[in-house]
């Protein structure tokens, strides 16, 4: 695609990036049979190819509307579209750069505003957001509907977090809305990871990874925040950490684009580029030792096989590029999968989408649960907490994170 970019970007680290996404775009239109939004609203300017003309405007010089916003706002950022792509157009950062120059030109409504400003002071702070979510769980009853709808019923106690001393160690990223929503997940995966002689170390100075405020156009907010992670890590990896674990796909993306992101700081560049190297989804680690718990699940298999849908986050599949292989992973460790129709298609959660574009993510929710329902599974399993979160809210079937049905398939098996 020919460019000619705005003297206000030309030549800055955003507008090289940039120009060169947009040169590699060949306008085939393939990305638009895949695209969620597309798919229910069938307008251009609401798929891939649409939007990246609309930036391509905008940092040519054309001014932007508010009409360019709502365009821009209605992406889910799920990167199918990249998945789609022949020509390996990079998608999301280019909207990443269009939405922030889209943001300086267009004043968004009060309303709008003070919502995205709520957002990006609450959730990322679990100290703030546990709170908060354990008074709305008290009222719950008593809220209109659609709010209703939004505050999750208590979560599973978590069950103990491992005290051994393992010669192996590794980082967890407990985030922010996780230990909260979904306390159970985390420490699952420090007790399966017990079993295989890894020690799962909290860093408690960690927190969210950036991904909120960062795709709510706060970036400088979300650099920040990888900043303190950084520090919240560097004694352990000094110390010979091998990995740092995620168990949230969303979060995972964007550790790994730690590097990427702190690339011009020249204090914070190489231990960006180091971290994002060790951090890996918890499917990672489970892939190479499971063998191992293969045989640990030995005395389960005359038990009949647990029949479940498994929902892959488009953070998985798109973003960390691991379609297929939590699937995979499942079927050898005794579960039976059920099929499950356009798995490729995002569930409408995308981090604080479904609370910004509710219309839009419920009927791509409510798409998601039927196509998960199709083959009468006992329980839903995925691999984020926001699409846990968001699917459980239109089902009666359990919505779990897969560690957990893991590390309670070996505790039943290593107990009997």
């Amino acid at each position: 695609m020919e460019t000619t970019l705005a003297d206000f970007i030309k030549g800055t680290p955003h507008g090289t990036e940039a120009e060169s996404i947009l040169r590699k775009c060949v306008h085939c239109g393939f990305c638009t049979a895949t695209c969620p939004t597309y798919q229910l609203l069938g307008d251009e300017l609401d798929g891939p190819r649409g939007r990246i003309y609309l930036i391509k405007q905008v940092l040519e010089g054309a001014p932007a509307t508010a009409k360019t916003q709502l365009h821009l706002d209605r992406c889910l950022t799920c990167r199918s579209c990249e998945t789609t792509c022949p020509s390996g157009v990079q998608y999301s950062r280019l909207l990443d750069i269009g939405r922030a120059e889209v943001e300086k030109q267009v004043r968004r409504e009060p309303s709008d505003a003070l919502e995205r400003m709520a957002l990006r002071t609450v959730v990322p702070y679990a100290g703030l957001f546990g709170p908060l979510l354990k008074v709305g769980q008290l009222v719950r009853l008593l809220l209109p509907a659609a709010l209703k709808q939004k505050v999750p019923q208590r979560a599973a106690l978590a069950k103990p977090w491992p005290q051994n001393n393992r010669p192996r160690k590794m980082l967890a990223l407990e985030g922010c809305a996780q230990p909260s929503l979904a306390p159970a997940t985390n420490a699952a995966a420090a007790r399966v990871l017990d079993r295989l002689g890894v020690t799962l170390i909290r860093a408690n100075e960690a927190g969210c990874c950036g991904a909120v405020s960062f795709h709510l156009n706060a970036q400088g907010e979300a650099l920040n925040a990888m900043r303190r992670n950084i520090d919240a890590w560097w004694p352990h990896i000094a110390q010979g950490a091998e990995a740092i674990v995620i168990t949230a796909s969303g979060c995972g993306v964007m550790v790994k684009d730690y590097a990427h992101a702190l690339a011009q700081d020249a204090v914070y560049a190489e231990k960006a580029k180091r971290v994002s190297e060790l951090a890996c989804d918890i499917s990672d680690v489970i892939v190479v030792e499971k063998d191992k718990l293969q045989s640990m699940l030995a005395p389960q298999g005359s038990q009949p096989r647990q029949k479940i849908a498994f929902h892959p986050p488009c953070t998985l599949q798109h973003g960390l590029k691991k379609k297929g292989v939590v699937e995979a992973l499942l079927t050898q460790l005794g579960f039976e999968l059920t099929p499950v129709a356009d798995s490729h298609l995002c569930c409408g959660s995308a981090g604080t989408y479904s609370i910004l574009q509710p219309v839009l993510a419920n009927q791509l929710r409510d798409n998601k649960v039927a196509a998960l329902s199709g083959g009468s599974p006992q329980a839903i399993l995925t691999a984020n907490i926001g699409c846990q979160t968001h699917l459980q809210s239109a089902t009666a079937l359990p919505v779990r994170h897969w560690i957990e049905a893991v590390e309670e398939q070996l505790s039943s098996a290593t107990s009997a």
